[in-house]
């Protein structure tokens, strides 16, 4: 998949449409921020996809990410550490962003 196949995005890199996201897209998008993704980091991008369908809307803030994931997969995988060495920068965003979900709108 090269950047002309990934579907639409912002001017951030985040899709338009969540729904034209699938595994080769979040595959790019990963590479973009230098993430080789491994089984944990599609177990948080499949939970956050699960999440978007549920709310339709992505956790609006790195804390609420963080809980999220706590209250579904436990303290082991809901800290910031965790999401942090997964996910660089701001974790919800990076995460939401590989996910093909809208920009977190309480992320920096």
């Amino acid at each position: 998949m090269t950047k002309d196949t990934v579907p639409e995005r912002n001017n951030e890199g985040f899709l338009e449409d969540a729904w034209a996201w699938n595994r080769e897209t979040a595959e790019e998008l990963a590479s973009e921020d230098g993430v080789s993704l491994n089984e944990n980091h599609w177990e948080i991008i499949m939970f956050l996809r699960d999440f978007y369908k549920e709310h339709e809307m992505s956790p609006p803030s790195n804390r609420l990410f963080v809980k999220a994931v706590k209250d579904a997969m436990g303290e082991e995988k809901g800290n910031s550490i965790y999401l942090m060495q997964l996910f660089p920068g701001t974790p919800a965003k990076t995460a939401c962003r590989i996910a093909g979900l809208p920009r977190p709108t309480n992320c920096l």
